[in-house]
């Protein structure tokens, strides 16, 4: 079929398929010794300075005249000296894996982690986070002798031992880390095993190991939110328990509701990240377990039955902390939903109260004005019949009508004058 003309590609559609293939497993050859560390930022490592990571990277390359990474790469793998180096960046740490062929007549010899000198890991841009010894070796025939170099190697009450891949190796550690500060794995591979399946057990183990301690990060802090927790919790459930309660105010109680759900809301956001982080470390270490297709060996636990009894509990411990941090702060929203109904509620109230004693206030003043108009009709008439008699006193005297008869006849026509004046008065300002 003829190739699409003029079909222009999408602009990352080569670095999508290119990270497909960005880290690829290493290729080992039984016997061999695997050195691997892995190193992080102990505070906001994802925001961390990734130029320091490469600086540090070309530090180690140019002790032994390897040659350096394209500039903006976040993986490596090359030659260093007798061993292969595998380099890759990731979100919150960098990781450094040494191949080197051959095995130190004594197991798990700490002069093999000297790959990485111990002044370059003192330099290191952050802190160790694990650092794993595998030594990958053929497989004995008698299984007894092999239990019996696990015995000899491994503390016993915490030794997983799993035949992995279809049969075609038996991986082996105990998850303590030594007293040179390594963890231990052992990797027994049959013979004629290729190099890429070997390779892909050792990278496995690896990730099994750093996962699991990026993820158990998660328990640390699950701890530290535990605490905050416990302290804020008797303070919401006494405001909760006082909310029919006259004191303290509902004013005062929707504020101080209001705080603790702002400290609510603050641990959220500091621990989302971890929590979430959490989440995905652990997902991938029990996908990591599950692609090794363990089988029991000699009654032994397998790793997933080690994370089943070991691991599986600290991530409950995450989960129960991050939900109940969820459920305080949704807790604290309904009561504060409450308070701000009561509020409302009794400012309605009193707003009503306002409002009868407004028109009770307004009934007066409506009275006051009505008295007030009669006494202005009486002194405006007042003063009016006081005119008009002047007015009319020079006719009264034609008339024969003495001063009072005038006056009096002049009252009433006056005083229903002015009345019906104040009222069209009123009538046009009303």
């Amino acid at each position: 079929m003829p190739a699409l003309p003029n079909l222009p590609d999408h602009p990352q559609r080569y670095a999508m398929v290119n990270e497909l293939h960005a880290r690829p497993f290493p290729v080992l050859e039984a016997p061999c010794m695997a050195a691997y560390i892995a190193i992080k930022e102990p505070v906001e490592a994802a925001n961390r300075d990734r130029g320091l990571d490469r600086a540090h990277l070309l530090a180690l390359l140019d002790r032994n005249g390897a040659a350096h990474p394209q500039p903006e790469a976040t993986h490596y793998a090359g030659p260093m000296g007798r061993s292969e180096l595998k380099w890759e960046s990731h979100t919150e740490f960098v990781t450094y894996s040494a191949f080197t062929p051959g095995l130190s007549a004594r197991p798990f010899d700490p002069i093999e982690a000297e790959v990485f000198p111990a002044d370059w890991i003192a330099a290191a841009p952050g802190k160790r986070l694990t650092s794993v010894l595998i030594r990958v070796e053929h497989l004995p025939e008698d299984e007894a002798a092999l239990l019996a170099l696990l015995d000899s190697w491994f503390v016993a009450e915490s030794l997983a031992v799993a035949r992995v891949v279809d049969g075609t190796a038996v991986i082996a550690g105990d998850f303590r880390i030594d007293p040179a500060g390594h963890m231990r794995f052992a990797v027994f591979v049959r013979p004629g095993t290729g190099g890429r399946r070997v390779g892909r057990i050792v990278q496995r183990l690896c990730e099994i190991e750093t996962y699991r301690a990026m993820s158990m990060l998660g328990l640390m802090r699950s701890r530290q939110l535990t605490g905050q927790l416990n302290a804020l919790d008797p303070r919401l459930a006494a405001l909760v328990s006082a909310l029919d309660d006259s004191e303290p105010s509902p004013e005062v109680a929707l504020h101080n509701l209001l705080a603790i759900s702002a400290e609510l809301e603050s641990l959220a956001v500091k621990f989302s990240f971890r929590f979430g982080a959490t989440a995905a470390y652990e997902a991938i270490l029990n996908q990591r377990v599950q692609v090794l297709r363990e089988e029991r060996v000699a009654g032994r636990q397998t790793f997933g039955e080690f994370m089943m009894r070991r691991y599986d509990p600290a991530m409950r411990t995450v989960k129960s902390a991050e939900k109940r941090l969820k459920e305080m702060a949704e807790r604290a929203e309904r009561a504060a939903e409450l308070l701000r109904t009561r509020v409302d509620v009794e400012r309605s109230a009193q707003n009503q109260k306002l409002l009868e004693s407004m028109d009770r206030r307004a009934d007066l003043a409506l009275r006051l004005q009505h008295t007030v108009e009669g006494l202005s009709v009486v002194a405006i008439s007042y003063y009016a019949v006081s005119l008009a008699g002047y007015l009319a006193y020079p006719m009264a005297q034609g008339l024969g009508m003495t001063k009072e008869s005038l006056t009096a006849a002049l009252v009433l026509p006056v005083v229903g004058a002015v009345w019906f004046m104040v009222r069209r008065i009123r009538k046009s300002m009303g």
